[in-house]
């Protein structure tokens, strides 16, 4: 019998995804998420209500940081497989709000790790790092590659998702077993995050109300729509690197694109032209991302699918039928 996976973050954005394909292809998942408030726990309740039924699925309400109650599950379930997404999201956040980034990001993250590294035969930790480790870095004709040094983090969420990368390095080493971290790209699409701007965009033309636009618009952004990305998490999975061995990779679609012209897309999308506020730069944005993804593709095939204009079709046509509009 094959052994469960562990999902952490499930009720959110990317787990949810993530645990949906692997119960499609027949895994028996066992997902964690605490269902905190930092956006509408609402929605966070919808996406497990669709894994009702699932026999094969199993939700623990808990937090991520619990080392005892994480260590319980691996050990119980003969979990040898953890893909591990839970994590206290959003740069501006971070600036009223740091010890929360401590418990999710640092202690949830050791929480895990101490968990994989008692459990006998274990075969990979895949773990969310993001695309904010490399900072402010000038968008030039090629993409952020992993083998850039990610020493200049400009927003304590960047900091503490830095911080995972160099504590799975170590437990790498120490204790032999493989992981995985993955930077990822602004992920968009259906059931997505209420915080981030194309969804928040969505929300406010769709009521009337006008958007700010950060950064004079001159901001750009590598969109990667979820099912890309979970393509790329299900094939990292499945491609562990060997024993002491610790690796970060890109995911992202490795096509910026500028946020003027996302708007535009959106406004498409949904039928609606918005009305812009223009405004600096927020403290701990970055001008741009690109992501350079040929480590990836070279393991698993990864190839995204999805464009944007697509991709936000997809999103516009999911959030009037979630939001009955």
């Amino acid at each position: 019998m094959v052994a469960p996976v562990l999902v952490t973050g499930v009720a959110g954005f990317i787990g949810h995804a993530t645990a949906r394909r692997l119960l499609d292809r027949g895994e028996t998942v066992i997902g964690i998420d605490n269902v905190n408030d930092y956006y509408d726990p609402r929605l966070k309740e919808a996406r497990l209500a669709t894994f009702e039924g699932k026999q094969n699925f199993a939700f623990h309400r808990m937090d991520v940081s619990d080392v005892e109650g994480v260590a319980g599950l691996v050990s119980d379930n003969g979990v040898t497989r953890v893909v591990h997404l839970a994590a206290q999201a959003g740069v501006r956040y971070s600036i009223e709000n740091p010890f929360a980034y401590e418990k999710s990001n640092l202690a949830g993250h050791l929480a895990v790790m101490e968990a994989c590294r008692h459990q006998p035969q274990f075969e990979h930790l895949v773990y969310a790092s993001s695309s904010s480790v490399y900072g402010d870095k000038p968008m030039g004709g090629q993409g952020f590659s992993e083998d850039e040094p990610s020493v200049m983090p400009v927003s304590l969420y960047a900091a503490t998702k830095r911080a995972c990368e160099l504590m799975s390095q170590s437990y790498a080493t120490l204790y032999g077993f493989p992981q995985t971290g993955l930077r990822f790209f602004t992920v968009y699409g259906p059931w997505g995050r209420p915080d981030m701007a194309y969804f928040s965009f969505t929300d406010k033309i769709l009521a009337g109300q006008p958007i700010e636009v950060y950064g004079e618009g001159k901001m750009a952004r590598d969109f990667t729509y979820i099912d890309d990305i979970v393509t790329g998490i299900v094939g990292a999975l499945d491609h562990p690197p060997a024993l002491r061995e610790h690796r970060v990779l890109n995911i992202g679609d490795s096509h910026p694109v500028g946020l003027m012209a996302m708007i535009s897309t959106l406004e498409t999308a949904i039928g609606r032209e918005a009305v812009k506020i223009m405004k600096p730069m927020q403290p701990g944005d970055v001008t741009a991302t690109y992501a350079d993804v040929s480590k990836l593709k070279a393991l698993t095939g990864y190839q995204p699918q999805v464009m944007l204009e697509e991709g936000l079709t997809r999103f516009a046509r999911w959030y009037r039928d979630y939001y009955k509009i």
